[in-house]
Formats: C-alpha cells, sequence, structure tokens
C-alpha cells in the first residue's frame, strides 16, 4: 500500500475509475455512496452486473472492510432483483483476484449472473447491445427501488 493507503499498483485509468469519474457512460442499475452496480458489456449471460466499490482497490487484498461489506449488500439488493426480473433462482457470484486468475480489469469487482455455470458463455467475446443494457438496468433499478 503507498503512504495514501491506496494500492500503489492501482491504474487510475482502468475502466472503472473512468466510470466513477463520469468519463466514460454505463448502464447504472445502483448506486448508493460506497458502491456502484452497472451493467456488463461483455455480458457472459443476459442480466450480467457488475458491483464495484468507490474505492481503489485491485483485489480483495487492497478493499478496505467497510467497502467489502458495501459491495456485499450491493450485490444482495442486485441479486433480488436478478431473481424477480430473471424469474431465476440461480445467480453466480464471482470475484476474480489477479490475471492469473483471469481478472481483466483491476478495480475490484463482483460479477453476478443470473444463470447456471454451464450455460455460461465466454466472457469479453461479444459486446452486448447498448438499447437491450439499457432496459434491463432499468428493470433491475425499478425491482431494487421496490425491494
Amino acid at each position: 500500500m503507498s503512504q495514501n493507503n491506496q494500492p500503489s499498483r492501482y491504474d487510475d485509468s482502468n475502466i472503472f475509475a473512468k466510470m466513477l469519474n463520469g468519463d466514460i457512460p454505463y448502464h447504472k442499475v445502483y448506486e448508493d455512496d460506497k458502491t456502484l452496480a452497472f451493467m456488463d458489456i461483455m455480458p457472459q449471460a443476459k442480466g450480467h452486473v457488475l458491483v464495484i466499490p468507490k474505492q481503489k482497490a485491485v483485489d480483495l487484498a487492497d478493499l478496505q472492510p467497510e467497502y467489502a461489506a458495501a459491495v456485499l449488500a450491493t450485490s444482495q439488493k442486485v441479486m433480488a432483483a436478478q431473481r424477480q426480473v430473471f424469474d431465476r433462482e440461480g445467480v453466480i457470484q464471482m470475484q476474480l483476484n489477479g490475471a492469473q486468475a483471469g481478472q481483466t480489469v483491476f478495480h475490484y469487482h463482483i460479477h453476478l449472473l443470473p444463470s447456471s455455470i454451464h450455460e455460461l458463455g465466454r466472457h469479453a467475446v461479444t459486446q452486448a447491445d447498448s438499447d437491450e443494457l439499457a432496459t434491463i438496468a432499468k428493470q433491475l433499478a425499478e425491482a431494487i427501488d421496490n425491494q
């Protein structure tokens, strides 16, 4: 960790940092003071949502406990919405730490996929239709608002 309590290996130009800074658009599902949940534009399944902390953390080892708790609380809200919107019980929660584990964006994040492990496509293969993502994001956000 650097002196400012942030990982020295954190890259402020990663795509999630740019999203948090308002530099690039995304399809928001939920946001609070410590987290952001949004649609994955390269989904492995319909309704694939990413939950990130508003802390500069590369992986779980860097994450402060209050942000870890906030990410899990947001994940619970999103999962409940996914179950409602997609009418399915199964939601895969996946979190990768480091390139060797398959992490491709080096800002801590959790994948929430309303799918079965046996149905998943490969990650980052096909970009989803932006209009469809906007529709799904709106449905999930409304389901969270109604919880």
